[in-house]
């Protein structure tokens, strides 16, 4: 008797079965709720800068109390200096890559890299690889980094030359404290899968940070911005947005696949991207497209809940920090890999391979095709 399922099977995406078990962080879609290591996003993000947070979650990845945040620092100001030091010759590369190319050539170099615990050294290297790259397809030299800086301030100066006001090292780093973890998403459980091998952490972040760079993951901020220049004034909110629906194409950051209610992300970074004073016009656009967008998608799907994700603010702060779009995913990467490295270390510390089943689906042997 033939027992395999049919090409019918409702098989989506292994959604809603465990994978793993974690003390890093918990999504509830329905309340929309985000706890990270044992806190409301808006307390963690809040009461961390980028050093404690990554504290935070290795420590919990280790089941250990966590490394003072000074420890950390000037342990990622060393990890910086070693990584600055073997990107150099690599930079001759750097000039045909797109930036996202330039960052996954970069973190492969960091393989076994220098003094650095592996956690430590690709963290340490985002910055780097990232402020280099960026630099070198503007024409510009890369600047070498301090080792007694913070880690947010010190990518903020090797990436522009300049001393950031605290005002942009404060949104950006609320922005990578946000986007350190997310549960079980799909560059997550690339990096425990990876781990689960003993293939190393390194190679772990570097497999999750290949996942992100699908446009199913990590690609949305940008096309939110194309979404916005192309609507133009907050006038033609209402009747663009009416016009894209009409022919059915999807407005770009609303909806969310795990969040049935508001996405809790998106008000810590509209919070942090009120501080960035001189968005002037553009942010005046981002409400009024904001507001037309919820209540239209209201009125055509009431049954069906999509509300504000965290693409669209995060769109609106990165690009209110200058930052060149091509960078939006490499930047996401600054802050999700300290969720990858510590979801990589607890995955090390539980010790099992990870060997899911498959359903088979295929012709047994003697059917017809």
């Amino acid at each position: 008797m033939n027992t395999h399922l049919s090409s019918a099977s409702p098989l989506t995406g292994l959604e809603g079965i465990p994978a793993a078990e974690t003390a890093l962080s918990r999504v509830d879609g329905q309340a929309g709720q985000l706890i990270l290591c044992g806190a409301h996003l808006k307390d963690f993000a809040a009461a961390h800068t980028f050093e404690s947070a990554a504290a935070t979650f290795w420590g919990e990845a280790q089941a250990r109390p966590a490394e003072s945040a000074e420890a950390v620092r000037a342990a990622l100001g060393n990890a910086r200096e070693e990584a600055f030091a073997r990107l150099t010759p690599l930079l001759p590369a750097f000039e045909g890559l797109s930036t996202s190319e330039a960052l996954r050539l970069g973190l492969a170099a960091m393989k076994g890299s220098g003094k650095s615990a592996p956690h430590l050294a690709v963290t340490g290297a985002v910055p780097v690889i990232l402020a280099a790259a960026l630099r070198v397809q503007e024409g510009k030299a890369p600047l070498a980094p301090d080792a007694s800086a913070c880690h947010v301030a010190d990518f903020l100066r090797i990436l522009t030359g300049e001393t950031p006001a605290p005002a942009r090292e404060e949104a950006l780093t609320t922005y990578l404290v946000t986007v350190m973890d997310h549960g079980m998403n799909a560059s997550t459980f690339t990096a425990r899968v990876i781990a689960s091998t003993q293939a190393g952490i390194d190679w772990a972040a570097l497999g999750a940070y290949a996942a992100l760079t699908g446009p199913l993951h990590g690609g949305a901020p940008e096309p939110v911005l194309n979404m916005l220049d192309a609507i133009g004034t907050p006038k033609r909110a209402e009747s663009w947005i009416a016009d894209a629906l009409g022919k059915g194409e999807r407005l770009m950051g609303f909806g969310h696949r795990i969040y049935k209610v508001r996405d809790p992300r998106a008000d810590v970074l509209k919070a942090a991207l009120e501080k960035l004073k001189p968005l002037g016009e553009k942010l005046a656009l981002a409400r009024a497209v904001e507001k037309a967008a919820l209540a239209a998608l209201k009125a055509r799907k009431p049954d069906r809940p999509l509300e504000t994700n965290v693409e669209f603010y995060t769109a609106m702060l990165l690009d209110g920090l200058a930052m060149p779009r091509s960078a939006f995913t490499p930047l996401f990467a600054m802050g999700r890999i300290v969720g990858w490295t510590a979801h990589a270390l607890e995955q090390q510390r539980i010790g099992r391979l990870i060997r899911p089943a498959s359903l088979y689906i295929g012709r047994e042997p003697g059917e017809a095709a």
